[in-house]
């Protein structure tokens, strides 16, 4: 895993994926997402995630980064950028030239908001002079574009799957945005990931809490480690300890942040 530092109040960077819907006037405040008195039954099983932290299988070797939890798998690299406090604000995982950026946010209990998300980042897409179109993918609607990069134009996929209280936002770069079978590693990851999105009310968008494991938190505290490798996180993963650090590899460019 590649850590870098960032400084600032260690909250994660607002969405700006937010539109109007019809809401309460508390909802439109943003100051509750739900009733949170009673613990979220789980959905039924589904044969492939992201899955709910309720309805996960067992075994599945797991980096801890809080409401995430990531999957090892062979030939992904995880970098992630946090604060002094080790409060994650960005995970992207690699693998060859393809990235697949993750984001997890508060959603209602009533319904999903992957179709509001997504018809505003295409709108925002479009103000920045960039054409979108939505088309149909394992998950559903999803968005393909291609944006300028300091590296030249670059393909993008936003994937966005709902889950009981919470959206997944996935944004694929590269190769394999135009094409999912050139980077199966990253669609392991996803199929494998599982959202531990506890029972406190939130408001709706609202990132949910990532932090670096304890250990990779207290080994990078004094700032004067800013990249640690995967084998180093291994007490802070449920069965990653087994797990070889991937080597380095020239980073790709980051998925555009909307």
């Amino acid at each position: 895993m590649i850590f870098s530092r960032k400084s600032g109040s260690g909250r994660h960077a607002k969405d700006d994926t937010r539109v109007s819907g019809t809401r309460s006037l508390e909802e439109e405040l943003g100051l509750v997402d739900d009733e949170p008195e009673e613990p979220v039954a789980p959905k039924a099983s589904r044969p492939e995630g992201p899955y709910d932290v309720t309805e996960a299988p067992a075994g599945i070797p797991q980096l801890d980064l809080g409401a995430l939890k990531v999957p090892a798998v062979d030939d992904v690299e995880v970098r992630v950028q946090a604060d002094n406090e080790g409060k994650i604000q960005q995970i992207v995982l690699v693998h060859n030239d393809s990235a697949l950026q993750l984001g997890v946010f508060a959603a209602p209990r009533s319904e999903g908001i992957w179709g509001e998300v997504r018809a505003e980042i295409r709108k925002q897409l479009f103000t920045d002079g960039v054409a979108a179109e939505e088309a149909d993918g394992e998950w559903g609607v999803e968005l393909r574009a291609r944006v300028r990069t300091p590296d030249g134009l670059t393909d993008i996929r936003f994937v966005g799957i709902d889950g009981p209280r919470w959206l997944v936002r996935a944004v694929f770069q590269g190769p394999a945005a135009v094409d999912p079978d050139v980077a199966p590693p990253l669609l392991e990851c996803l199929r494998s990931l599982v959202v531990d999105r506890g029972h406190e009310a939130m408001p709706v968008r609202e990132p949910l809490p990532l932090h670096l494991p304890k250990e990779v938190a207290e080994a990078s505290a004094d700032g004067s480690t800013s990249e640690v490798p995967l084998t180093a996180a291994a007490g802070g993963a449920n069965g990653a300890g087994e797990a070889d650090g991937p080597e380095r590899r020239k980073p790709s460019p980051r998925p555009r942040r909307k």
